[in-house]
This record gives structure tokens, C-alpha cells and sequence, in this order.
């Protein structure tokens, strides 16, 4: 990890507001003139996960708008990195941005010191999309019904209580060490290739829990074939208003979730990115979209996460927690 990422602060954050170019291409695009052919946007991930739905859901709206078909390429790859890479390396037109994710624009660069980028400089928040509140869910065994008894009961336990997640330094692991750091929890992480992994092994009672997405969980948990004990959001779902949050059950502030974002590379014109946050924010106002949103437990961008200042102040916040749980966990960049 380089200097510069290991330090970065709300100066190298804020900079994102200002819209410095990290690249050499002329900006092309005159303020009237955008668009004139298709617009990418690329998914660094594999089709049908969270990023990518939520990508395709947008598009298919904005498309109308905007004058312009919208293609979603799906280019995965070293956790996000080379479809990252792709759009940090393109030309700053506007036709060719990035749906990120924690994994591509958080927690990855934190934790891979070969990066040949840094997306706090490299890339410019467009707006989110949608944040995807995670929770914590046990199996029907485990006898506790919320966080507080999930404490106790792991205390009770020599070999404490077994909650998988997506993977070592993931956007699960690491809101799974901060509540360990909150509540002394004596919970045992058992890592896996992605947050779909999880899902067999917690089914078939081989782990105890898992810390996950919201969706990937809501028919477990609805089957009763699982039991969430806890919702990371700032107020409970509609899906599941029976589940209390992590806030309400004593932790103060605590919030997790998944978020997806439009960025674009380093100096896109302003332009394009008003253009682009227009049409985010009235796709974002629609009730279908709110609709499909809901229906698999997203929040829809609001406020300031429709604009580049906005985005950047959270992406602030998300850095400085994703730090503190690197710490707590011992991690290292490898």
C-alpha cells in the first residue's frame, strides 16, 4: 500500500469534490454536446449480484432521459480491480463510468498495495444508487432472538459462535469486527469466496451465522429457516419491521450496508456529471424504481448522495470505518 493511500484523509477525500484531473486527456466534450453515442457503464463484478441489478435498474431509466442507450458491461476480476482499472484508464467523457461498490472502491484498495490506481484520486463520485443495509442472521439452533442474547450466549460459549462472510478484509468481515470491537462478542469468523458462498454452508448448519446482505437472506429468514437477530440501518425495513436495528439495540451509530455508486474518471466535465446527477435523481423519484429498490431491501440515494460533495463526505466516512476494522482485525495488505 503507498503512502499516500495508507494516509488518506478527508484533504484526499474533499478532493474528489473538486473534480482534479489525475490524467492527461483533453476534456472533448462540449457542455451542449453530451451525449451523442451509447454510454458504458461498467459492473467490475460478475452479472446478477447487488451492483449489477442496481446498475441495470438505473440505466433502463435514465437511458430515456439522457437520449442515449445505456450498455452494462460486466467485467470482474481481482475483486473489482480490472473493470475499476478499465474505466480509471478511459477517456473523461462521459461515456464510460463505473458502478462501485465498498469492495472496488473501499475496502480492495485499502487492503491491495499492487494497485496501479487510487480511486479517491482517480475516479469522481457521480451519486450513489442505493445502500443495501447488512444484518446479522443465526440458524434456527442458536437460541437467541437478538444481538444482546447473541453476546451473552457467545460468552457462555469456550468456542464462541461461528458467523461467516464474504471473504478476509470484505464488506461483510469488516463491519463483523467493529461489532466484535463494540460488544466483546466472542464470534469466530469463517471466511468465504463471496457472500452467495455463505449461503450453502449456513443453510446445511455447518456456520452458526453469517453477516450479509439484507436480500440475500429475507426468504431464510422469512422461511424460518434462519433467524436475523439485527438490521445495520440508520431504521428498520419494511421487509422485516419485526427486526430491530443495531442502533435501537444499544450501538450507538452502528450502520453497515453495501452501497452502490455511479463514478466517472478523474476530470469528466461538469457538464456531463450534472447531467448524469439529473437524471440519477429523477430516476431515483420514480415509484417503480422505488419499488424495485424495496423489493430487495435497498434505500434509494437521497439529498446529498445525488451530488459529487455528498457522495465524497460519505465515502469520507466509509474509509475512516473500513480503517479502524483493517486495525482491529490485524489485517495487512497483501
Amino acid at each position: 500500500m503507498g503512502m499516500d493511500r495508507s494516509r488518506m484523509g478527508r484533504r484526499g477525500l474533499l478532493a474528489l469534490a473538486a473534480v482534479l484531473p489525475a490524467q492527461t486527456w483533453a476534456q472533448a466534450v462540449p457542455a451542449g454536446g453530451w451525449p451523442e453515442r451509447p454510454i458504458r457503464f461498467i459492473v467490475p463484478f460478475a452479472a446478477g449480484g447487488n451492483s449489477d441489478v442496481t446498475a441495470r435498474l438505473f440505466a433502463a431509466r435514465i437511458t430515456g432521459r439522457l437520449g442515449q442507450p445505456i450498455v452494462v458491461e460486466n467485467r470482474s476480476g481481482a475483486t473489482g480491480a480490472i473493470g475499476t482499472e478499465a474505466v480509471v484508464r478511459s477517456r473523461p467523457d462521459g461515456y464510460t463510468l463505473l458502478i462501485g461498490s465498498p469492495g472496488s472502491i473501499v475496502n480492495g484498495p485499502l487492503l491491495m498495495p499492487a494497485l496501479r490506481y487510487d480511486p479517491m484520486k482517480d475516479l469522481v463520485p457521480v451519486a450513489l444508487l442505493g445502500q443495501v443495509p447488512m444484518v446479522i442472521i443465526v440458524k434456527p439452533g442458536v437460541p437467541v432472538r437478538d444481538l444482546t442474547e447473541l453476546v451473552t450466549y457467545s460468552r457462555m460459549r469456550p468456542n464462541g459462535v461461528t458467523i461467516g462472510t464474504s471473504g478476509v478484509g470484505g464488506a461483510n468481515h469488516l463491519p463483523l469486527e467493529l461489532f466484535k470491537a463494540a460488544t466483546g462478542a466472542n464470534l469466530v469468523h469463517v471466511p468465504y469466496r463471496g457472500g452467495g458462498s455463505t449461503l450453502p454452508d449456513f443453510v446445511s448448519g455447518s456456520v452458526d451465522g453469517i453477516l450479509i446482505e439484507l436480500p440475500s437472506v429475507l426468504d431464510l429468514h422469512r422461511d424460518g429457516r434462519g433467524r436475523i437477530l439485527g438490521l445495520a440501518a440508520p431504521q428498520r425495513s419494511p421487509q422485516v419491521p419485526e427486526v430491530a436495528t443495531f442502533i435501537e439495540q444499544g450501538l450507538k451509530d452502528f450502520l453497515a450496508a453495501s452501497f452502490v455508486g455511479l463514478f466517472a474518471p478523474a476530470g469528466t466535465p461538469e457538464p456531463v456529471l450534472k447531467s448524469l446527477q439529473a437524471a440519477i435523481a429523477e430516476a431515483a423519484a420514480d415509484p417503480e424504481v422505488l419499488a424495485r429498490l424495496a423489493s430487495f431491501g435497498a434505500d434509494p440515494p437521497k439529498g446529498p448522495e445525488l451530488t459529487t460533495a455528498g457522495v465524497a463526505r460519505f465515502l469520507e466516512g466509509e474509509v475512516m470505518k473500513a480503517r479502524r476494522a483493517i486495525e482491529i482485525a490485524g489485517l495487512k495488505p497483501e
